[in-house]
């Protein structure tokens, strides 16, 4: 027969650690730059620094669940092995070297082992490579201005694509008016119905991979595949934050202050982020989508720009965009 023993605790304790570690290992969500309804984990990273936080995080959470289930088997132990019944003379150890050494030693070691992954990532995030772009964001209430100071005169104002404006440019203003607008302005009644009216639009437009509610915006920014880019944040009125999981950053945006972070894009596509910082009333409505293109359409995109030609500029965007959707649906398609 079976007897448990503390070899058995150890082995069974194990043997759930290796599963824990599948679980938290993974791969999140194929799409990139966005959380999806029901994914575990984090979004896929899309530069060096947020592959190296998904790491540390399955690491971490690894070592959180082996312990977690350790201590819980061995609870169950002790109350199956040492109560009154099963151990009717308790014993009377009050010391055991054995166990005091390895209680101290065990935990040193897991901080350890902790410890020198973080410092190595602590110190990559904060080892500024030469830019090659470097780009101002400030935020306002609410939404965000993009400054690329390499280039004079390219600014970029992003502002959420809303309900409304998703109904305008679908029926158009004349039938937008008809339908909504007796209903008062900022109101919940108001707020429902464009809710209602847009969905099934946004769920095409989902669906199709070309928009996303609450996270597109009316103006992206742009930036080249694989180069070093400089963020330097502030903010016009209260603090805000800049943030893109699939890049690893959050940078608090503070007025009077500029602070900065950088990211190196490994993948082309669309990336979104939002203010990650209760900002107020519109907080929900800072949404902020980077597209990363080659550095060719970059270098379009960036002269139409500097000609004053921004449906030039979301035109090559848009390109680039419909590319990459044909990429992946080949990529799909060929698995």
């Amino acid at each position: 027969m079976f007897k448990w023993n503390s070899v058995s605790t150890l082995l069974i304790a194990a043997g759930l650690g290796v599963v824990a570690w599948s679980i938290v290992s993974i791969n999140p969500a194929l799409a990139l730059g966005q959380s999806l309804p029901g994914q575990m984990g984090l979004q896929a990273p899309a530069t060096e620094i947020a592959t190296r936080i998904n790491s540390f995080y399955d690491l971490v959470n690894t070592i959180i669940i082996g312990i977690t289930i350790f201590v819980l088997i061995l609870m169950i132990y002790v109350m199956v092995r040492f109560n009154e019944r099963a151990n009717p003379t308790p014993s009377k150890t009050t010391h055991h070297v054995g166990l005091e050494v390895a209680w101290t030693v065990i935990p040193i070691a897991i901080l350890v082992v902790i410890a020198i992954p973080s410092f190595k990532l602590l110190n990559f995030q904060y080892s500024y490579p030469k830019p090659d772009i470097t780009i101002k964001a400030t935020g306002n209430a609410w939404y965000w201005d993009h400054e690329y100071l390499d280039h004079k005169g390219v600014s970029i104002t992003s502002n959420m694509v809303t309900d409304e404006d998703i109904l305008k440019s679908e029926i158009g203003e004349k039938e937008f008016n008809a339908r909504f607008g007796a209903l008062e302005d900022g109101s919940i009644a108001k707020a429902k119905a464009l809710y209602e009216a847009s969905a099934p639009i946004w769920a095409k437009k989902q669906a199709a991979g070309t928009d996303s509610r609450q996270l597109s915006v009316d103006n992206e920014i742009a930036v080249p595949v694989g180069k070093v880019v400089h963020l330097l944040v502030t903010s016009n009125d209260v603090i805000h934050s800049w943030t893109i999981p699939a890049f690893g950053i959050k940078q608090q945006a503070v007025p009077g202050r500029v602070s900065a972070s950088w990211f190196q894009p490994t993948k082309t596509g669309m990336f979104y982020g939002q203010c990650s910082v209760l900002c107020g009333k519109n907080h929900s409505a800072m949404p902020i989508a980077v597209r990363v293109v080659s550095e060719q359409a970059y270098g379009d995109w960036l002269a139409a720009l500097k000609a004053k030609d921004p449906k030039k500029a979301k035109a090559i965007l848009k390109a680039e965009a419909d590319a990459d959707r044909q990429k992946s649906v080949a990529s799909i398609e060929s698995k």
